[in-house]
């Protein structure tokens, strides 16, 4: 697991096992907060044991950005801590992630310990706000990638932990196109110096306008070869001869995962734009 410390009492973390996904800390003289857990046990285990030895404070609250399992399945590690998340986050939680879980947790000895931690406190729309120390973090709906993405601003840094409202890929096939690029759009405005993606690396200030630029322009462009795959008799072979690197990104993102998340993105959105034509 790569560690790095983003700004005074903030605190990044990234799997090396999994897709690059990310979790964060910020740490109060009290308590500390924690954004997000890790993919595998040992990983979320492993942020605690950091935050007590290391930081010297026990987590208090835990904010899921949404409801995926490499996001929230590690709740479990952190008891007694109070688990914030948007409510769509909590009902799909209880609808997909609990048989999520039941099912991995029979296939893979390694999630034996594992339990489902629904949040304890949630909210449907405006902002939260909770103060850590010295840092206020405002808690933000940031929609796309999935109907319940929150992001988290520390607004002392203007660090903002993302989710996976921002990747290297943006990735919509549980989500929507539109909406994620609504909050990619957002955060552009929001005089950043950081944006901690749900996955990948740091993206730092200077670096802030060409991402924005690079994943509203991919969204474009799969958007645009779905709408031409809809008027061919061989919609799939069209599909299949825009990859990731014609659509504007690299394949080599996320581990070597883009290509097959790029396919994933043109399927979703094909089926979606041919439901929306048969109605």
């Amino acid at each position: 697991m790569h560690r790095e410390r983003v700004s005074e009492n903030v605190y990044w973390f990234q799997s090396e096992v999994y897709a690059q996904v990310t979790a964060g800390v910020i740490a109060g003289p009290q308590w500390a907060v924690l954004i997000d857990t890790l993919a595998l046990p040992e990983e979320s285990l492993a942020i605690r044991d950091f935050v007590e030895r290391e930081v010297g404070v026990q987590v208090r609250y835990i904010i899921n950005t949404h409801y995926h399992a490499d996001h929230t399945w590690g709740n479990c590690f952190f008891p007694g801590a109070t688990v914030i998340a948007h409510a769509l986050c909590r009902q799909l939680l209880e609808e997909r992630g609990i048989p999520s879980m039941e099912a991995a947790r029979r296939q893979n000895p390694a999630f034996k310990q594992v339990k489902m931690v629904l949040p304890h406190f949630t909210f449907n729309q405006g902002a939260l706000t909770l103060r850590v120390g010295k840092k206020n973090l405002t808690i933000l709906p940031s929609p796309g990638h999935s109907p319940d993405g929150i992001s988290v601003l520390v607004e002392e840094d203007r660090v903002l932990f993302a989710g996976d409202a921002f990747m290297p890929l943006p990735y919509v096939v549980d989500g929507d196109a539109e909406d994620i690029t609504l909050s990619i759009k957002k955060f552009s405005r929001m005089g950043l110096e950081n944006i901690i993606q749900g996955h990948g690396d740091i993206v730092l200030r200077g670096e802030i306008d060409a991402a924005v630029k690079e994943n509203l322009a991919y969204l474009t462009n799969i958007r645009k070869v779905v709408k031409t795959a809809l008027r061919r008799r061989a919609a799939q072979e069209f599909l299949d001869e825009n990859n990731v690197e014609t659509c504007g990104k690299s394949r080599v993102y996320l581990g070597g995962l883009a290509e097959e998340l790029h396919r994933r993105n043109l399927l979703a959105l094909y089926q979606q734009e041919k439901q929306g034509e048969g109605k």
